[in-house]
């Protein structure tokens, strides 16, 4: 048990955990808080109505919509602002690439590195203003990485746009997002940097100001809340912005001109649970305990798989915390990721995925992987995970591998 972190505590907030199945992928999408479901439930049966109606049960639901934009917005440093709440970080994405106008031969620089929401809405956008494409891609191996030092040689005055992950959801590394952005910005003080953090968000606290991006993205769904993303755009890099919304709307901020109508009242409403939760008011924040927990788990794991030569981690081996989150992807000499993961799976009630995770030129450009759709076995983690957990995978898996060897 990590220093700070009652484990029994804490799974006892996740009704989902008291079921058969074992959840490690929740890189797709983490378990929910009892919380968030209790405030969904109580917004539906209590304030279910259009906000902005000056009758007592719309000045209420008003007041709770705004509540989950106030949360939302300080969990990030932000201010509301600053943040769109919507579906998912692919919508939130493209209808940032429809606000903004470059000029002809202008220069996006694009990570070959990240899942497919972080670059199909500029490669499009590329495609209508006729900019330049510049893929931004490490050496084909198993632990590629985005680095100032590698990205410098990509950047001009040109540069109006670079985009990233803040850690891959295959590789689990963490990316210099603060050094990266600070580069890019001494090259053009104007472009945009522009994160995919849905793989970092559930492992570590967000703080905008200081990583000094301009836009920054990731799903609450994966941060033990509601099915919505959320997009922070700063106040400075709205000024490049033009507005989706209708003409007679104000445009004053991020949701006025992107949002669309897009922020399920009851799920914005839900989100100050999660923030309760991982940071709670007047009491001690869980972060230094999860860190240490993810610690003890990805390290369990990646020793096990470290042990074995015919296994081939995809990202670092190290369990540093500075360098990973607990997502962990492999493969074995003589398997096919879908092949190993369904024998396991056909024994026992561990939940894993195999695949490429919507990370597709990750997994055939940077990688080098033959097959890109059976992509690698990924086990992702988070603090409610157990040791006994991941010890009682690696048994599975170390049956079924010895299974084909006899």
């Amino acid at each position: 048990m990590a220093p700070g972190l009652n484990i029994t505590e804490v799974r006892g907030k996740f009704p989902a955990l008291n079921s058969d199945q074992v959840f490690f992928d929740n890189a797709g999408g983490s378990q929910t808080l009892s919380t968030v479901a209790d405030r969904i439930k109580d917004y539906l049966l209590n304030t279910n109505v259009q906000l902005g109606a000056s009758y007592a049960t719309g000045k209420k639901s008003t007041a709770r919509y705004a509540e989950g934009y106030a949360a939302a917005a300080k969990y990030i440093n932000a201010s509301p602002s600053e943040i769109v709440i919507g579906s998912s970080t692919t919508q939130l994405y493209r209808n940032l690439s429809y606000t903004l106008s470059f000029d002809h031969g202008d220069e996006v620089v694009i990570s070959a590195v990240d899942h497919e929401a972080n670059i199909a809405s500029w490669l499009d956008l590329a495609k209508r203003q006729a900019l330049t494409v510049k893929w931004w891609k490490p050496p084909v191996s198993s632990n590629p990485k985005l680095t100032p030092d590698n990205l410098r040689p990509l950047l001009s005055p040109k540069t109006r746009l670079v985009s990233l992950t803040h850690t891959s959801n295959i590789l689990g590394t963490i990316h210099d997002v603060k050094a990266i952005a600070s580069l890019v910005h001494s090259v053009n003080p104007t472009a945009l940097v522009c994160v995919d953090a849905v793989a970092y968000a559930p492992h570590r606290q967000v703080d905008v100001k200081d990583l000094g991006v301009d836009a920054y993205c990731f799903s609450w769904y994966k941060v033990y809340g509601p099915h919505v993303s959320m997009l922070y755009v700063g106040s400075g890099a709205q000024k490049q912005m033009g507005s989706l919304g209708h003409y007679f709307n104000p445009s004053a901020t991020l949701e006025n001109k992107i949002g669309l109508a897009g922020s399920s009242y009851e799920l914005v409403y839900a989100i100050p649970a999660v923030v309760e939760y991982l940071s709670p008011s007047g009491g001690d924040s869980k972060w230094a305990g999860i860190v240490e927990q993810e610690r003890v788990l990805q390290e369990t794991l990646l020793r096990w798989l470290r042990a074995r030569d015919d296994v081939t981690i995809y990202g670092e081996s190290s369990s540093d915390p500075k360098l990973r989150v607990p997502t962990v992807s492999f493969r074995v000499k003589g398997w096919r990721s879908q092949e190993l993961v369904e024998a396991v799976e056909e024994e026992t009630s561990f939940g894993f995925r195999w695949g490429s995770f919507y990370s597709a030129r990750l997994a055939e450009e940077v990688l080098g992987l033959e097959d890109s759709r059976d992509g690698v076995v990924r086990i992702s983690m988070v603090h409610y995970n157990t040791v006994d957990e991941v010890k009682g995978i690696i048994a599975a898996l170390e049956k079924v591998l010895k299974s084909k060897e006899s």
